[in-house]
Formats: C-alpha cells, structure tokens, sequence
C-alpha cells in the first residue's frame, strides 16, 4: 500500500455545508466538524492544495460551514457551486478546478456530506481515472449508520481507501519530531485529541 505524502497529495472537501451537515445521523455533528477543521488546518500547515465544493448553497443544504470559510478564506472564495450534480467528479467546472489545483499529483484525500451520496460517488469515479483515493470517514456521516456501511463497502470494492483522522495525519508526518510534526501536532491536539471521550 502506498503511503501519502504532502508533496503528492491534494485534498477534496465535498458539501460541508451547514443543511447537509443535519443529513447526518450516525455520527455527532461536533465531530464532523472537529475533523473538517483538521483536515482543513492540515492542509493549510503542510501545503496541500484544496478544493472546495458545495451543492444548491440556496436550497435546504446552505452554504459551507464558517470554519471553512475561516480557515481557508481564499479556497472557500474560489469554491465551486454545484447547481446539483451528485457526484462532483462529472460536474465540469469542478473537474476542472480539481485538475487544476491537483497539477499532476495523484493522491486524493477526500471527505464530505454525506458519505452514501456526495462521497461514494466521485471517490469511485476518481479512483477509475487513475487517482488513489482515500476518504476520511470521520470527517462525514450519512442519514445511518446503514448507509455509512454500504457506501464504505461500496468504494472500498472500486479501490478506495477508508482512513480516519489520526490514521491520515500519521501517515502524512510519519515523525512528530520534523518540522512538519511540529506544525501539526498542535492541531491534533487541538481538533481531535482534546475531545476524546466526548463522542462515541
């Protein structure tokens, strides 16, 4: 298995928005959104090129959460509004950002709302096109824990890997003693580690 590494690696963030974010029920909102904060704050430390997305931002979904917008101002400027294509790999005008932004890196680390619809769907499309993806499953959820399942199992069975937030950020520093570990420990310790025990 080849592991990720920051030089080529990019990251998709998919639909965080504050509507999708009541779509899901098998995992604590507080969560999803503690992990998208990491994941947002580890792209940023390390130089991972982002890209940001959102789906009918007036309609019943909203726009992006504001710690996107917070933490990543000038992705979330340039964010691509989907008029509503669920899987956003076949929306052009993403695709295009993406291929953009990637600029020849083939890595994908990918999260988003919700995993059965918004997630599933273009990490398999990618994952065919030749990219390695993985989804960080705890920085999404899904209407049940059902459909977390089959969604999982679904883009497993194409090539996708499943990771978690600890699991991700350990392979991309691999050494807290580095430089880079130095970034990124204090947003472990932040957004992930100061709040075990508080979901289950």
């Amino acid at each position: 298995m080849k592991q990720f590494k920051k030089d080529d690696t990019m990251m998709l963030l998919v639909d965080h928005q504050v509507g999708t974010l009541n779509f899901c029920a098998n995992r604590p909102h507080e969560m999803i959104v503690s992990r998208t904060r990491a994941l947002a704050k580890l792209a940023k430390a390390l130089d991972i090129p982002v890209v940001l997305t959102s789906s009918q931002e007036d309609h019943a979904q909203g726009p992006l959460i504001p710690d996107l917008q917070e933490i990543l101002p000038e992705e979330y400027a340039i964010r691509v509004k989907r008029a509503g294509i669920t899987n956003a790999w076949d929306d052009e005008a993403y695709k295009e950002a993406v291929l953009k932004a990637a600029n020849g890196r083939k890595n994908v680390i990918m999260a988003g709302l919700t995993n059965d619809v918004c997630i599933v769907w273009p990490s398999i499309s990618m994952q065919a096109e030749g990219f390695d993806v993985q989804v960080v499953i705890d920085a999404g959820g899904s209407p049940s824990q059902i459909a977390d399942d089959i969604a999982k199992q679904t883009w497993e069975s194409q090539g996708v890997r499943t990771t978690s937030i600890n699991q991700l950020i350990s392979e991309l520093v691999h050494n807290w003693a580095t430089e880079d570990g130095q970034k990124v420990l204090p947003i472990l310790f932040e957004e992930v580690m100061s709040k075990v025990g508080q979901f289950s």
